[in-house]
């Protein structure tokens, strides 16, 4: 065989191996991934899915609207990374943020988007429904979003009554663990009327630790629709805050997923 030739099919067979390599194993984004790639995780171990919960609402002038969806999708992109045998649903955006007609808290200003309780409780739901019926046995709700964590825990307690413990677990720690992120900014010499409670100091710089395109440096000042003062936050600032979140995060699932049992739970099909 010619010196060409040989070169020639040492290329085809590495093709072959790049093609004959899991595709999916660089993604933790179920959404990137074939049905049939999925199917192949979950019967390899593949046992959790996070499913991120987010919203799309005003945040003054110097934060963009998704804020709560890119933070969310990327922190559980990071929570699913170090767990190891989990994966990470889309976002959901559609969250409730207040009265329609007449407007009502964020939707006063524009670019919110707002849904009933009951409908985003039910689209909580499907999704868990679905991703147990695939064969995850733990689903976990992520919401970013303060206003969503009491719908958060309705949605996992009664489908963990019907399916069994730690089927759909509500991460109340993830939460918890972005407001303690206040104390830290307290302890620095930052001022409770900065930290603020939406798109403040704090939220503006945990949100500028994940994707700097978010944030409109130029813009940062406290105006209508913002609780506390943004002008001094930071990427800087916000990392420790994003660390904690994710290292709170891992913690906490895999505390209370411990000792769970691997085998199949009864058919939510069959369940209320």
């Amino acid at each position: 065989m010619s010196e060409w030739r040989r070169l020639a099919a040492g290329l085809v067979a590495a093709a072959t191996v790049v093609v004959a390599l899991p595709a999916h194993a660089a993604s933790v984004q179920l959404e990137e991934l074939t049905s049939a790639e999925l199917r192949d995780l979950i019967d390899h171990g593949t046992a959790t899915v996070l499913v991120p919960v987010g919203g799309t609402e005003q945040n003054g002038a110097h934060l963009a609207l998704g804020k709560h969806n890119v933070r969310v999708r990327v922190l559980a992109a990071r929570i699913a990374e170090q767990l190891g045998d989990a994966m990470v649903a889309p976002v959901i955006a559609y969250v409730p943020e207040g009265a329609i007609d007449p407007p009502a808290q964020h939707m006063r200003y524009a670019g919110t988007l707002s849904v009933p309780v009951a409908a985003f409780e039910s689209v909580l739901e499907g999704a868990a429904r679905s991703l147990h019926r695939h064969g995850f046995r733990h689903v976990v709700l992520l919401g970013d979003h303060g206003g969503t964590q009491r719908s958060l825990q309705r949605v996992a307690e009664k489908l963990d009554r019907a399916w069994g413990g730690s089927s759909v677990l509500a991460l109340t720690e993830y939460y918890a663990a972005a407001q303690a992120f206040d104390a830290t900014l307290a302890a620095r010499g930052f001022t409770a009327q900065e930290i603020g409670r939406h798109a403040g100091l704090a939220d503006t710089s945990l949100a500028w630790a994940v994707d700097a395109s978010l944030v409109r440096p130029q813009a940062l000042r406290p105006v209508d629709g913002v609780n506390g003062d943004p002008r001094r936050a930071s990427a800087q600032l916000g990392q420790d805050g994003i660390e904690h979140i994710v290292a709170a995060s891992v913690a906490a699932i895999r505390a209370r997923t411990a000792g769970a049992s691997s085998s199949k739970h009864k058919d939510p099909a069959k369940t209320s």
